[in-house]
């Protein structure tokens, strides 16, 4: 599979997974990874890909949760420490900072406004939020549309991501740390974009941060309450919120984040190094793009919204959001939809994602033959990290051995 690493981080730094001299060596290390929930003996060898997993590259923190034919099979977490850390334990309900799989949360909610009649996906994103074009007339050519498939001006190997600019931001406009979504917009506004909209691909999470705002200047609702009341309470996903930035604020049941990194804090203004994953960005500010918390049984119960019309997106809707943009702008193989990769395999369309923010690792893919799994981790992809792309892999790898898929739904069980 097609990570987003792949695809946008070319010529990142990555890390081989620690090799160890021998089966029966990593068995004994992943016999001591400490497991909750349900993994039925029939899907023992997806369990045991994640303990060896963790184990080999040294994550503490992992949910996996695996659906079949929209039945909730396997819902585990895992806890591991190799150096006598005292680590919370880790259930099939604790929340993880999700990161970019925020993404298709974000653009559900923008398609659902479409749906209802409420938003033209080709709409000017500057007329829509009042943002000026002094500074550049081609930002009245960001339509929604462009928003959501990456494609409306802005390069973050260009120009940086404004979403890691804190300090810039801040020095620029005269304004105290912390910064806000607003001081983004305006920094970003005051800038040319990086090209002309709809001629290229370029990850943009300043695109998915001003989707936020559309789906609350459109909805009247704030946009954490119009999601949760409009998106996620009608398939039952009661959990999900938008996380904070540092660990006193921590939501109840929340992981620990883990992270070689320091940075200097952007929550003020007095220099202090922090830890990355607390303080060193604004999880306020990611938000629509990369701020949600949520579990791996909540991700693949919301992943259903494309199997099941009807509770949030009809068929119409799901059909727009997996499409392939014209003129497709990624390698041909696979493009991005709506908030998530889509690539055709016979009969089907595979749609994944992945997120990474520095403590956070997650990913989420449904297969073909009505698979689904989401797979959450307390690391990161970050500079002399560990290398994540070798998950999916693995994981197909198990698919193929299974010969009699459980029957068993755990749904009742977590929501």
């Amino acid at each position: 599979m097609l990570s987003r690493r792949r695809f946008l981080q070319a010529g990142a730094v990555t890390v081989p997974a620690i090799t160890w001299g021998a089966t029966a060596a990593r068995s004994a290390l992943a016999a001591t990874v400490e497991t909750s929930g349900v993994a039925p003996t029939a899907l023992a060898g997806f369990d045991r890909v994640l303990k060896t997993f963790i184990v080999e590259r040294g994550i503490s923190c992992a949910q996996l949760a695996i659906s079949k034919n929209g039945k909730l099979v396997l819902a585990r977490g895992y806890r591991y420490s190799d150096d006598g850390r005292a680590i919370p334990a880790v259930t099939p309900t604790s929340l993880f900072r999700i990161a970019s799989l925020s993404k298709h949360i974000t653009a559900t909610a923008i398609m659902r406004l479409a749906q209802d009649g409420k938003l033209n996906l080709s709409a000017s994103v500057a007329t829509l939020l009042g943002l000026p074009t002094t500074a550049d007339a081609r930002l009245a050519k960001v339509s929604v549309w462009r928003l959501l498939q990456h494609t409306g001006g802005w390069d973050r190997d260009v120009s940086g991501d404004y979403l890691y600019m804190d300090h810039a931001i801040s020095k620029a406009l005269g304004v105290p740390l912390p910064i806000t979504q607003d001081h983004i917009i305006k920094y970003a506004g005051s800038r040319p974009l990086d090209f002309e909209p709809g001629t290229k691909y370029a990850y943009s999470n300043y695109g998915y941060m001003l989707l936020g705002r559309i789906v609350g200047k459109v909805s009247g609702m704030s946009y954490e309450s119009y999601v949760r009341q409009r998106i996620l309470a009608p398939v039952g996903i009661t959990r999900l919120r938008l996380g904070r930035t540092l660990r006193s604020q921590a939501a109840p049941g929340e992981v620990i984040y883990e992270s070689d990194g320091t940075a200097v804090t952007v929550t003020d203004a007095s220099g202090a190094v922090v830890p990355r994953p607390y303080g060193g960005f604004s999880m306020t500010n990611r938000g629509p793009g990369g701020g949600w918390l949520a579990s791996a049984v909540d991700l693949v119960r919301f992943a259903k919204v494309l199997d099941a019309p009807g509770a949030v997106l009809n068929a119409t809707s799901i059909n727009r959001m997996l499409a392939k943009p014209n003129p497709l702008l990624t390698d041909g193989v696979a493009w991005y939809g709506a908030g998530w990769w889509v690539r055709q395999v016979p009969g089907h369309l595979n749609t994944w994602h992945n997120g990474s923010l520095p403590g956070t690792y997650t990913y989420l893919a449904r297969l073909q033959n009505g698979f689904t799994y989401a797979a959450l981790f307390n690391r990161g992809e970050e500079s002399g990290s560990p290398d994540f792309d070798g998950l999916s892999p693995l994981i197909n790898a198990e698919i193929g051995k299974v010969t009699t898929w459980p029957t068993t739904d755990l749904s009742s069980r977590y929501f």
